[in-house]
């Protein structure tokens, strides 16, 4: 009997074609290796965790994980750990700092970082346009110095990178097509966006990563402000929520790679050398991987009807942005030189023009 195939939807095709980016992205694939290096020393062993998810882990963290431990070579290895595997994803910072976890992969504002800068982790809104803003602002407009120059101030954590990820958008059960319609939401979101999206009566709530989805279904969650529309396919996030807002509050996520500093300075060089060379192929592998889906899945992805709020209004939003920078930029002189950075970037983009604005 001729077994019948269920046809892939839209979705499913890009979502198939995503994961065979995957496959091919990887920096080294262990069958490419030689035979492997005999130590007679047990190796360094290396425990991290993600903020992620493990569907999403898939791609923001794993083909780095698993490149650096096949090019390491028997020296040192890494366990990778999801979401609140360990420990809570509010208590990264602290399990880093005190040794329970060797490294972290996360946003400052998520994981709380103790620093004046952390609320630009995450969701700073309208910082981004693009995800190239974000190393663009790193590499050329002093946030490297600063983030360094915060973590220099903190026992025993070394930030060693940041990087970018999706766009921030917002998925429904219920449509938004007006801010009014934002009112008495019940959103899972990150600190600094949700923080300022609650001007308009969205509520940010707290759950951990993988009760997301239950909560969604169970009516806890009206929706999500965590995420772009690859993430929502991807989790699968856009099964249960209906509408898609394109109205975006910022263009990029900033994530960062951090170390234990007394883990970290007990790699040698070689060994630190790799591992800054993979989160570097990381952050390429991850821009690629969201830009292509962002734009093919809100096109041609079938799950969610797309909403927008009109542009006269969305305008006021942006608007109380630059206010809302202005009172970040008090909180400390540190926070102030963030904040002019992104001032100096926007006007440097807007006065270039094509194809940078």
């Amino acid at each position: 009997m001729t077994k019948l195939i269920k046809p892939q939807s839209p979705s499913e095709k890009i979502l198939a074609s995503r994961r065979k980016f995957l496959t091919g992205a990887a920096v080294a694939a262990p069958a490419a290796l030689a035979a492997p290096y005999v130590n007679a020393q047990a190796p360094i062993r290396w425990r991290l965790q993600t903020y992620s998810g493990a569907p999403l882990g898939a791609h923001v963290i794993k083909p780095q994980i698993d490149a650096f431990n096949a090019a390491a070579n028997g020296e040192m290895v890494i366990d990778l750990y999801y979401a609140d595997q360990l420990v809570p994803t509010d208590e990264l910072f602290r399990a880093l700092q005190n040794g329970t976890l060797d490294a972290v992969q996360s946003d400052e504002a998520t994981m709380a970082s103790p620093v004046d800068i952390s609320v630009f982790g995450g969701y700073f809104p309208f910082a981004t346009r693009y995800s190239l803003d974000v190393p663009a602002l790193f590499n050329y407009y002093g946030l490297n110095e600063i983030w360094k120059e915060a973590y220099d101030e903190v026992d025993n954590v070394t930030w060693l990178s940041a990087g970018a990820w999706d766009p921030l958008h917002i998925f429904t059960k219920e449509p938004i097509r007006s801010l009014a319609d934002m009112r008495g939401k019940r959103v899972f979101g990150v600190p600094t966006a949700g923080k300022f999206l609650s001007k308009y009566g969205l509520i940010p709530v707290t759950v951990p990563w993988d009760d997301v989805e239950v909560s969604l279904q169970t009516g806890q969650l009206d929706g999500v402000a965590w995420c772009g529309f690859t993430e929502a396919y991807e989790v699968g996030w856009a099964d249960i929520c209906n509408y898609a807002l394109t109205n975006s509050v910022t263009g990029a996520w900033f994530g960062s790679y951090f170390a234990n500093t007394a883990s970290w300075e007990a790699v040698p060089p070689h060994l630190q050398q790799l591992y800054r060379s993979t989160i570097d192929q990381s952050h390429y592998y991850r821009a690629v991987w969201y830009w292509g889906g962002e734009a093919k899945l809100r096109v041609e992805g079938e799950k969610m009807e797309l909403t927008s709020i009109p542009a006269d209004e969305w305008a006021t939003v942006v608007a109380d942005a630059n206010g809302f920078w202005d009172e970040i930029a008090a909180e400390s002189p540190r926070a102030g030189r963030v904040v002019q950075a992104f001032k100096d970037y926007a006007s440097n983009m807007e006065a270039a023009g094509y194809p940078y604005r």
